[in-house]
């Protein structure tokens, strides 16, 4: 698998107690999770609830592989679509592994873990893909951004909307393979 594609799924998680994610949100983390699957992509996630579990059941449905990084120790935690759970202990730490295992990110709608995988996309130039219409930091952030792209006048790199999560996967395989991941902690 060292040639293949690792695509990152950034989104709105679901907890016990949580108020439930409407279900286009739902609908469009499933979609980009079969569609990165087919396309014989990896899904990289946090393994947990929400964006994330939907995402899973995607590619677990279209016969996928699918890696969940937890924030947690506990294995049962985690989502039981994913093909690989790795416990971290780490908390939202774990965030800065989501998004330096993979070549490009999707987000949907998105609450502030999120927001933090998206910026720490953009410290380690991974490139990511909104998509629009889904809510959260995915309908906020493009207003915000420098030039419509960018999150600061470093111009690291360019985010990117989609207006559905099939547009979403593959402008994430399109501009993944273009990915050189920077050092560890590079400024």
């Amino acid at each position: 698998m060292v040639n293949t594609v690792y695509i990152a799924v950034i989104g709105q998680g679901q907890n016990p107690g949580d108020p439930p994610l409407p279900p286009a949100v739902l609908d469009a983390a499933y979609r980009v999770g079969r569609r990165i699957a087919e396309a014989g992509a990896v899904l990289v996630c946090g393994g947990l609830g929400g964006v994330m579990e939907a995402a899973a059941r995607g590619a677990h449905d279209a016969g996928g592989v699918s890696v969940g990084f937890i924030p947690g120790l506990d294995r049962q935690a985690a989502n039981p679509y994913l093909t690989y759970v790795f416990p971290t202990g780490l908390g939202t730490l774990r965030n800065f592994l989501i998004i330096r295992s993979a070549q490009a990110a999707i987000l949907i709608a998105g609450g502030v873990g999120t927001l933090q995988e998206a910026t720490i996309a953009y410290d380690h130039r991974v490139p990511v893909i909104m998509v629009r219409g889904t809510g959260g930091w995915a309908d906020r952030l493009p207003a915000l951004l420098l030039d419509g792209q960018y999150l600061d006048e470093r111009r690291k790199v360019a985010f990117h909307t989609a207006d559905s999560p099939e547009e979403a996967v593959y402008l994430a395989l399109r501009l993944a393979p273009q990915h050189t991941p920077s050092a560890p902690f590079s400024p």
